[in-house]
């Protein structure tokens, strides 16, 4: 009885894991879709250019021509929380890639090797780690300045030693198998222990890790966009939008904040619902 009971509440979970999954992946792929299909929608007309401002009223709220309503610079709130979309995905994968391609090598050099490397590598990404990762990206954008790759450089850095210690860590303990050794008897060179047999069997963990730092890299750009330390101010982006709408709180204007906060938390919501999907399919003490 107890062992049904117990059946039934994991067959249940599991059944939410895969409903919470599969939204994050639907929220996920219409963020990229409006990203991708932005500049389509524009030529069509569907959408208005997101840096016209001059033939727009001002602090129009939502209407049928106005969807998302205007701002008090006469920007057309729709247009830029579509086009926000766009520079969010830009910078946050730009980021996050640099980041893998920095860290996992490292990870897999460090663990294997151990020695003086192991210990100099470990140090440098603790120091780096116990840095909050807000503070050392806006203290690497005020110094790189604004732009995408800047902006990206500046995210990229607090997350290097997250690949790193996962997939050193995996490394360590990979590297005492059977299959190594024996790798390492036959005379395979350490490069090709390092890519063709333990690559492959540390870097599970990566798809997760990468999809939970997209949604924090989002926030941090929000935060970095707030602060005019993000994205030059000709490119439509939520946290430099938020900021615009300030002002207007205080005598109602609403619509300018709602809409660039409401897409910037629904787009972290459903890379951390990816996230969290993936590391329960990939875990494998959840997969029984």
């Amino acid at each position: 009885m107890i062992a049904r009971s117990f059946s039934r509440k994991k067959n249940t979970f599991k059944q939410l894991s895969n409903v919470l999954l599969m939204v994050g992946i639907i929220i996920t792929l219409t963020f990229i879709f409006f990203a991708f299909s932005a500049p389509l929608l524009e030529n069509m007309g569907i959408i208005q250019d997101p840096l016209e401002s001059l033939s727009n009223p001002i602090n129009q709220p939502p209407n049928s021509k106005y969807w998302f309503g205007t701002t008090g610079q006469g920007y057309d709130v729709f247009s830029r929380t579509i086009f926000g979309s766009q520079a969010a995905l830009k910078v946050v994968i730009t980021a996050t890639f640099l980041s893998l391609i920095i860290g996992v090598p490292l990870g897999l050099i460090s663990g294997y090797f151990g020695g003086k490397i192991d210990k100099i590598l470990l140090f440098l990404m603790d120091t780096i780690y116990t840095l909050p990762g807000l503070l050392l990206s806006v203290t690497l954008a005020f110094v790189v300045g604004r732009g995408v790759i800047n902006a990206a450089l500046a995210l990229s850095i607090s997350y290097i030693p997250q690949y790193y210690r996962v997939v050193r860590n995996h490394t360590t303990s990979v590297k005492t198998e059977l299959f190594i050794e024996a790798a390492q008897a036959m005379g395979a060179s350490p490069t090709r222990i390092i890519y063709k047999y333990l690559f492959f069997n540390v870097v599970q963990s990566i798809p997760v890790l990468f999809t939970l730092n997209a949604a924090d890299a989002i926030l941090i750009l929000g935060g970095l966009g707030f602060l005019g330390l993000g994205l030059p101010e000709d490119v439509p982006e939520w946290g430099h939008d938020l900021k615009l709408a300030l002002d207007g709180l205080p005598t109602g204007i609403w619509w300018n904040a709602l809409f660039p906060g409401l897409a910037m938390a629904t787009m972290v919501t459903g890379l951390s619902l990816l996230g969290e999907g993936l590391s329960e399919r990939l875990n494998p003490l959840h997969r029984s």
